[in-house]
């Protein structure tokens, strides 16, 4: 069976083809009454017609594709930012390309023998500003996600209020009695995990100590950071800090590891509240970041840049998220 053209739609309705091509690009008003739009939107539908979009895009110089670049595509953090990205980019006509970038340090390669070609802007979560270096020289507009907001390289931003997930986590193990903290932090250098390092230490009073100790972002790596402190001398941490639930599983596990109770012994916290939070025993305290939310701001940020309309909005808000690894300091 041929496809109709705009041809066969404007012969249908006895409309040019140049109506069509306004009525159904959305560009009628003022140029074609109501009633003739509501024929022609109501012939194509009839008729079964869909515009050629690479066609159509290339007329108008635009592919309506983003592209997401994330640090990794095993994380179910950056599922659910693509999720959200995707969502918004739907509703809009668009479509979201992901592309991995390893650690979110980069660099970041071109995916296409030319992104400026291939795609209307980029959308960067996580990641260090010099990490699109390779794909910022095709001058594509830039939206980054979870990143320094100070950088330049950015048209637009969207941050989640990491200091203040902080500062819930802290203020719930100080009202249970815990002074002796240990960071677990994660040994991925980015702007995120800074944040997270920086406001820590700020929180805290002279009456508390606090040990960082940095590990990969794997549940090995954690574990045997873990080990090597909880069964070094002196006085053992109460409470631990994780930048991540995937670091806070490892904890749990070096804990029972070493006979210690979570959280009789050691109570422990995350970030993120992924599904791995409700899958340990006992189900981790963490901070959830809603990023599937952070995805959706960032495709409305890069649809605004693109539209040029100025975007900014206030970081979005996170939750402590309080479970059974978390319970009065030990006597």
């Amino acid at each position: 069976m041929t496809r109709p053209t705009s041809r066969d739609v404007a012969a249908a309705a006895g409309v040019s083809q140049a109506t069509v091509s306004l009525v159904l690009g959305d560009k009628w008003r003022g140029r074609v009454a109501p009633r003739t739009a509501d024929l022609v939107r109501e012939t194509a539908g009839a008729l079964g017609y869909r515009p050629n979009l690479a066609a159509r895009n290339l007329r108008l110089g635009s592919t309506r594709t983003a592209l997401l670049v994330v640090p990794a595509l095993t994380n179910e953090f950056f599922a659910r930012v693509y999720t959200g990205a995707a969502r918004v980019a739907a509703e809009h006509g668009f479509g979201v390309v992901l592309y991995p970038s390893p650690d979110g340090t980069g660099p970041a390669r071109d995916p296409f023998p030319s992104a400026r070609a291939a795609l209307d802007g980029v959308i960067a979560s996580s990641m260090a500003a010099d990490a699109l270096d390779d794909l910022g020289r095709e001058g594509l507009p830039l939206v980054m996600l979870d990143s320094d907001p100070a950088s330049d390289t950015a048209a637009a931003h969207v941050n989640l209020a990491m200091a203040d997930g902080m500062r819930q986590a802290v203020t719930h193990l100080l009202d249970h009695g815990h002074r002796r903290f240990l960071h677990l932090a994660s040994a991925v250098d980015s702007w995120t995990f800074h944040i997270r390092a920086t406001a820590l230490p700020a929180l805290l009073g002279p009456s508390t100590a606090l040990r960082t100790v940095r590990a990969p972002l794997t549940v090995d790596g954690a574990r045997a950071a873990m080990e090597a402190v909880l069964g070094a001398p002196g006085p053992r941490p109460t409470a631990v800090i994780c930048d991540d639930d995937i670091l806070a599983a490892g904890a749990c596990k070096a804990a029972r590891r070493l006979g210690l109770r979570v959280p009789d012994d050691l109570s422990v916290t995350g970030f993120d509240d992924l599904a791995l939070a409700t899958a340990l025993d006992p189900e981790l305290t963490t901070v959830r970041l809603p990023a599937e939310r952070v995805g959706e701001q960032g495709m409305s940020a890069l649809l605004a840049v693109l539209d040029g309309t100025p975007w900014s909005a206030p970081d979005i808000p996170v939750e402590l998220v309080v479970r059974d690894s978390t319970g009065p300091a030990p006597a």
